[in-house]
């Protein structure tokens, strides 16, 4: 179960995301935060209770879809070469304090219990291709969280991959999700 923590932490698919090759002439996303950790399983039950309430206020002020798109490539640099992130999900939240506190779960190793359906319906997710590009369109603007995760065949352990990033009405931003 650990392999699908990303999407129960994140989300569900929504109308209008695809996994594409990016296109030429993106604007690469040099100022991203990254952040990745080797996934650990939880303590008892595998999920730790959410402490924040869904915040309908701060969600009710965010946009579903816009114009907005986001592509990029999912890999792992290892010892032994770089692993492609093929067929893997990659999810983009916005961040709130809501999706704040999954992040943080995430990045402590741990799942948190799953998202509210509301939480969810600002979530988009795609899977990666072949060789581990992703394509998000329909997007607002607003500030994201893009996650992925990808088994790193040196230890067995799943790695998440974290990476914040803001986007602007119509733009197309590139990020490489990678470590």
């Amino acid at each position: 179960m650990r392999h699908i923590l990303l999407p129960l932490l994140l989300g569900t698919v929504l109308a209008g995301c695809q996994a594409l090759p990016p296109s030429s002439g993106t604007q690469r996303d040099d100022s991203v935060d990254i952040t990745d950790i080797s996934e650990k399983p939880a303590a008892d039950t595998g999920r730790v209770p959410r402490q924040v309430d869904f915040p309908a206020d701060e969600y009710a002020a965010l946009e579903k879809t816009g114009n907005a798109a986001l592509s990029g490539r999912l890999t792992l640099d290892t010892p032994s070469g770089t692993v492609v992130g093929a067929g893997e999900t990659v999810s983009v939240a916005p961040v709130t304090t809501y999706s704040a506190e999954a992040a943080e779960q995430a990045l402590a190793g741990r799942a948190v219990e799953r998202a509210d359906p509301r939480a969810r319906a600002y979530t988009h997710t795609t899977r990666t291709d072949g060789n581990g590009y992703f394509m998000l369109r329909g997007l607002p603007s607003g500030h994201f969280y893009v996650s992925g995760s990808l088994v790193d065949p040196s230890s067995g352990q799943r790695k998440v991959i974290i990476h914040e990033t803001r986007l602007g009405d119509g733009q197309h931003r590139e990020i490489q999700l990678n470590r």
